[in-house]
């Protein structure tokens, strides 16, 4: 496999608690998947796990090279937990088109949190030539 891209992200769990508390319904739903909802509000340190997965998605488009732009929805970027508690990253959308059109078959990621912060780093990776 071929490294195409590497992104990191770190953000205050602070700032996404002041988010969730003015916004309510309308910032989670906007930002998160309702898969992504239900495991967070699950968790004891529900606020550090959406804060993870803000920094995930913004490692990712930085592994992309993208960033926000040509119409990619926060949304498209989902973090998923398999059975183990490992986290894996699923791209939808129009981040998904824009994978397959850089050659990116797959994004590698790493989260951890603590009270006051969560850092992401991503990996795009793509076939050998």
């Amino acid at each position: 496999m071929n490294i195409l891209g590497l992104g990191t992200d770190i953000i205050e769990c602070l700032r996404i608690a002041k988010m969730i508390e003015k916004h309510g319904e309308l910032f989670l739903n906007r930002v998160y998947t309702r898969g992504e909802i239900a495991y967070c509000s699950s968790r004891k340190g529900a606020t550090q796990s959406y804060a993870g997965r803000w920094a995930v998605k913004e490692a990712v488009l930085k592994a992309m090279g993208t960033g926000w732009s040509r119409g990619i929805r926060w949304k498209d970027i989902e973090v998923v937990t398999d059975l183990t508690g490992k986290p894996r990253v699923e791209i939808h959308g129009v981040a998904k088109e824009i994978c397959e059109e850089l050659g990116i078959s797959d994004v590698l990621i790493s989260l951890s949190h603590c009270r006051s912060h969560a850092t992401a780093t991503a990996i795009a990776v793509g076939a050998e030539t």
